[in-house]
């Protein structure tokens, strides 16, 4: 640790934090002829990104120490909180009203009740802010620091799977975060999977580590008609792993309004948002069922590519949904907006794809044997349903008993 950091840390309480002087040379300039992270995305060729400059201290408040990430609508970055002397991660959505949403329903979930015991497995929001540049907003949203995904978590294992302890740990606590999430704030996430479950960092001196790194190595870059691009950089991995937080709330939706718009990750789709069903909180249960398949397995659930090489398709993936649980009932057909794609008035399967054959959960399952295995796959059936109805309810799946077998 420097010794600026060591003072900072120790200072009086009232002063704010000293900002931090960054090196503007000593760094690996990258080519233009190499894309670099943001710069693959349209939004970024149409001069949609913020540009942001580490040392940069926006609003007078938050000082840009490192870049942590990057997406389609937004970058995000290590920052320090000068007034409040603590760490804070800054995420800066692309101009134009992107990312409202998110931080509206980051800042609702900031405001429920705190005693639920999932409250602390919620990413929440610190604080927000509109950056003006050129005419135009970017909306920032200020959070705690978090370590990895649990998809980084299982590409560390050289099985590219989680151990079941580790597993279990982070179920109970996201079902804590999705009781809180339904039954407190009426949300329905609709996007859970490994790389929105992240962990709580706690051990700060991995963030001044981090911070120490920059000053002395910074980050390799480029610059792309005045605009800044940096090479992200990653967190030295904790000696302790953290609560699991469930974060990323850009597609949330209320769930107490009627809704049969299409939800969730292509492969992770439930039965109701391809068949067009009215859905709601249980299509949160499916993607973790699906979600546990590819922690636990090491594979996905369900591809859903199309035999004609069309990419992915409604149809095989619900041949692949067949083939895993037998066919819907038809009850839920007759509910179905696009049953008659797919089924006769029968329910019977009329189309041309096959449906897979020895894919059971049963056969499916291999890392498992005898009763923990069998208590393993009740677990899963109570998730993986046709019937929204008939899932298990996230303060049910808490007490289910092989997540304390």
């Amino acid at each position: 640790m420097t010794s600026l950091l060591k003072w900072a840390r120790t200072a009086i309480q009232r002063d704010p934090s000293p900002v931090l002087r960054f090196p503007t040379s000593g760094f690996v300039v990258i080519k233009p002829s190499q894309i670099l992270e943001e710069e693959r995305y349209q939004d970024f060729k149409k001069g949609h990104y913020y540009p942001v400059t580490i040392g940069d201290v926006l609003v007078s408040k938050y000082q840009v120490l490192g870049k942590l990430g990057f997406g389609t609508t937004s970058t995000v970055w290590l920052a320090r909180d000068l007034e409040n002397r603590q760490y804070v991660t800054l995420k800066v959505y692309t101009r134009g009203g992107t990312g409202q949403g998110e931080i509206q329903t980051s800042q609702a979930l900031s405001q429920g009740a705190r005693s639920h015991p999932g409250y602390v497995h919620v990413r929440t929001a610190l604080d927000a802010f509109t950056i003006r540049n050129q005419g135009s907003g970017h909306h920032c949203l200020v959070q705690k620091p978090m370590w990895g995904s649990f998809r980084h978590l299982m590409y560390r294992s050289p099985a590219h799977r989680l151990s079941h302890d580790l597993l279990k740990s982070g179920l109970k606590q996201i079902f804590l975060a999705l009781d809180y999430l339904h039954s407190e704030c009426q949300l329905v996430h609709t996007d859970i999977k490994s790389d929105n479950i992240l962990q709580e960092l706690e051990e700060l001196s991995i963030l001044d580590r981090f911070t120490d790194t920059e000053i002395k190595h910074p980050s390799a870059r480029k610059s792309v008609n005045n605009m800044p691009v940096y090479a992200s950089r990653q967190f030295e991995l904790p000696q302790e792993p953290g609560r699991a937080v469930l974060s990323d709330f850009g597609s949330a939706v209320r769930g107490d309004e009627k809704r049969n718009h299409d939800a969730q990750p292509t492969i992770y789709r439930s039965p109701e948002v391809m068949l067009k069903i009215e859905w709601s909180y249980p299509v949160d249960i499916w993607n973790v069922g699906v979600m546990v398949w590819d922690l636990f397995e090491g594979k996905h659930m369900f591809l859903g590519f199309d035999p004609d090489g069309k990419g992915y398709s409604t149809r095989m993936h619900l041949a692949e949904v067949i083939g895993m649980l037998g066919h819907p009932p038809s009850d839920l057909l007759k509910r179905a907006g696009r049953s008659d794609e797919f089924f006769t008035k029968y329910g019977h399967w009329k189309n041309e794809i096959n449906v897979p054959k020895e894919t059971s959960l049963e056969k499916s399952e291999e890392r498992l044997s005898g009763r923990n295995k069998e208590m393993f796959l009740n677990f899963m059936r109570g998730m993986l349903q046709w019937r929204p109805e008939d899932r298990k309810t996230a303060r049910q799946l808490l007490k289910d008993p092989w997540l304390d077998n």
